[in-house]
């Protein structure tokens, strides 16, 4: 019986599909490895919310009638924004011996809005609506004269919690229990309708 003779034949190997699995694999592997570090880089960096609490904020204030008054927020506080009226800001000078400090010497402001007024335009009020006592936020109380604020009331800020009171410009009555001015925030003008809180020309 003749032995079976039996031939293998080898096929060349194929690179061409060799090098395409290991490119594959390759990158397949690099983008499971972006995936898990984008994450973690992404985690560095400030939320939009962080962003926001501090980024400087635009008001249109070009619809507020003279003696209304607007609210916004930055920086997560109530900004209180009115538009005096002449009137308001006579009522101003008619109390300066009633308020604890008239010519605004307490840092409470801007070396810019250090005056009667405690602001750039005389005619708008750009004040931190929460009161320097506890915290709470004062309520808007322009009627002059109201009953139970006494018959001197020149229209103000009358903090509910514990009675403190402040005048048009957030300068505190004497004898109350805050002990300063309203916080006055940096802002400046960006035209004569936009307000920009957060940001003044000194610090721009």
């Amino acid at each position: 019986m003749t032995d079976a003779v039996v031939t293998e034949v080898v096929q060349p190997a194929d690179t061409s599909r060799r090098k395409f699995l290991v490119g594959a694999t390759t990158a397949l592997g690099t983008v499971g490895t972006v995936g898990i570090a984008t994450p973690f880089v992404a985690s560095w960096n400030p939320s939009a919310k962080a962003k926001a609490a501090g980024a400087p904020v635009k008001v249109d204030i070009s619809k507020i009638l003279p003696g209304e008054q607007i609210r916004a927020e930055w920086r997560g506080k109530p900004v209180f924004i009115l538009r005096r009226t002449p009137e308001m800001l006579e009522g101003l000078k008619a109390i300066n011996g009633e308020v604890a400090d008239p010519n605004s010497e307490q840092p409470q402001q801007p070396a810019y809005a250090a005056n009667e007024a405690r602001s750039i335009n005389p005619e708008i009020a750009v004040l931190v609506g929460i009161c320097t006592h506890l915290g709470c936020s004062p309520q808007f109380r322009p009627e002059v004269g109201a009953a139970d604020l006494g018959d001197d009331w020149q229209g103000g800020y009358f903090c509910p919690c514990h009675g403190s009171k402040f005048d048009l410009a957030g300068r505190v009555y004497k004898a109350v229990p805050a002990p300063t001015n309203l916080l006055v925030p940096p802002h400046s003008y960006e035209s004569d309708n936009v307000l920009i809180i957060g940001v003044d020309q000194e610090n721009a």
